[in-house]
């Protein structure tokens, strides 16, 4: 009986360790990201004044959002190295490292991606294009307006081609289309919530 007992318990906490560390590292991170209080939405079309960090020089400018502690961001570095290969010489990319705990340098960034492209470290950048999770897509027109903002993909592994909504935004605005219409999976902020790699 007393073996019976402490096989069910030994058992019960088996589960419950596997359904937190499913939690933990995947579950909650197919929910949206909750939005902020106090958060400025920044409509689709709006003019983005970034300053500094993006000179005008006529060509859309690709800002991706990251943090290196968030699982998802970690995920996608290679489909964004991708991306930053096939399309950099139409498109300016950059990096928006979003991490307040630590501090990361420029090249260990650019390393990661295997790109030597502008990286900043200013959370008001994500603000001004209504960025509050990583890993986030923002692509402005060559007059800076915001053409999209979103997910790059459904899944965190950006495995789906058919949902590869960032490449599929770019595509659309080299080609001169409108702006593309997603769904809400495309456009729902999901991921890790700033400043910290948490929900």
């Amino acid at each position: 009986m007393k073996k019976t007992l402490l096989l069910s318990l030994w058992f019960t906490l088996l589960v419950l360790a596997i359904g937190y560390l499913f939690w933990q590292n995947e579950f909650k991170y197919s929910l949206p990201t909750p939005v902020p209080k106090n958060y400025h939405a920044i409509a689709m079309g709006s003019k983005v004044e970034l300053g500094p960090c993006c000179a005008f020089d006529n060509k859309p400018v690709f800002i991706h959002f990251f943090n290196p502690y968030c699982p998802c961001s970690r995920f996608n570095v290679p489909h964004v190295s991708d991306l930053i290969k096939k399309y950099g010489d139409q498109i300016n990319f950059k990096i928006v490292v979003l991490n307040k705990q630590k501090n990361f340098t420029i090249a260990e960034i650019q390393e990661k991606f295997d790109a030597e492209i502008p990286v900043y470290f200013d959370e008001a950048i994500a603000k001004k294009c209504g960025v509050f999770s990583t890993p986030q897509a923002v692509l402005l027109d060559p007059s800076h307006n915001l053409y999209y903002r979103g997910n790059y993909n459904k899944t965190r592994y950006c495995t789906d081609a058919k949902s590869n909504y960032a490449q599929m935004a770019i595509d659309s605005l080299l080609r001169k289309k409108t702006g593309p219409t997603f769904n809400a999976l495309a456009l729902k902020a999901y991921g890790c919530s700033l400043p910290k790699c948490t929900k």
